[in-house]
């Protein structure tokens, strides 16, 4: 379900006739020009998608008689559509507005060229329509590579992330990030719109990041490249030291590299991190610097069981290689 006035909104439309409610029943990122279905042919009718009329039908209805058109709004508009988008800057017939407005459809008038607009609106829905998830965590672009800090309340996430900002990276969300699944592998998070650009930091409180550190220290939404999470120093437990093995945690189905970084003092969590996104960049292109030392380890040990071997059959000579 969208909200007719996000919608109306978001993509500059203007109302000819208001829907019935304040929801609009769209559930897909699609879209339906009803050409064939002004012709009569309903046996396939995407009847749940948005139905957008461009010069081509405009001209079709135009051209038929009253009596006809009648029937075919009666026929057409039982079918309970969602909404219909006039593009073009095109008014349709003022008895198309009154069978719209009979059956509560809401009509929409865009100036854009009708192809210009359907890729504005599937762009918008697929948006609104992603399935999506709120977490707790800190979400920051760092050199490009979009990385999610958890922990529990009271790791350093808030504190990491300022570093980061100091540094020259950008937040995007703190504290709570709403997660949306674009694609089958994209994870995209930004910011809820109460608190954007805003940071809590203890002892201080609430601080304003791009009134502090200006614009181009925040940013709307990144996509989740990396998660790191945070867990206090535990004595006595074996902490990756290698990286050979790769982690992933699962968010709204997709898999996403996950990292367990340990906290204490001394260390320098924010400059951990930018070494964490200069390494899953490397491992994007193909570069594994764990992978590259298990290897050399591999030519070393397999180039000392051939030494002894060698040194057991004497050479032509009659020396010992």
């Amino acid at each position: 379900m969208i909200r007719a006035d996000d919608f109306v909104k978001s993509l500059n439309l203007q109302v000819l006739s208001p829907a019935a409610g304040p929801m609009l029943d769209i559930s897909t990122a699609d879209f339906n020009r009803p050409g064939l279905q002004f012709t009569g042919f309903y046996d396939y009718f995407a009847r749940e998608r948005p139905q957008v009329i461009g010069k081509v039908e405009m001209t079709y209805l135009e051209a038929m008689q009253p009596e006809a058109r009648a029937s075919m709004y009666e026929t057409y508009f039982s079918y309970r559509v969602p909404c219909v988008i006039c593009c073009r800057g095109m008014r349709p017939p003022r008895d198309f507005l009154d069978a719209a407005r009979a059956h509560g459809v809401g009509v929409y008038l865009s100036d854009q060229v009708t192809t210009r607009f359907t890729a504005d609106m599937i762009a918008w829905l697929y948006k609104e329509l992603a399935p999506r998830i709120t977490r707790h965590g800190v979400l920051v672009d760092v050199y490009g590579v979009g990385v999610l800090i958890t922990g529990s309340s009271g790791a350093g996430k808030s504190e990491t992330a300022l570093e980061l900002v100091k540094r020259g990276h950008q937040l995007v969300a703190d504290d709570a990030v709403e997660i949306r699944r674009m694609a089958d592998n994209t994870l995209v998070g930004e910011c809820p719109e109460m608190i954007r650009h805003l940071m809590e930091i203890r002892g201080i409180g609430i601080i304003d990041i791009r009134a502090m550190f200006g614009v181009g220290a925040v940013a709307l939404s990144k996509s989740i490249d990396l998660v790191i999470h945070l867990e206090q120093w535990v004595e006595g437990k074996e902490y990756d030291r290698l990286g050979l093995d790769e982690n992933y945690i699962t968010i709204l189905g997709v898999r996403v590299p996950q990292q367990l970084t340990p906290v204490r003092p001394g260390r320098n969590l924010a400059i951990i991190i930018e070494v964490a996104a200069r390494n899953h960049s490397l491992k994007r292109m193909g570069y594994n610097a764990a992978y590259e030392l298990d290897q050399r380890m591999k030519e070393k040990l397999a180039a000392a069981r051939e030494k002894p071997e060698e040194a057991q059959n004497p050479s032509v000579d009659g020396t010992r290689s």
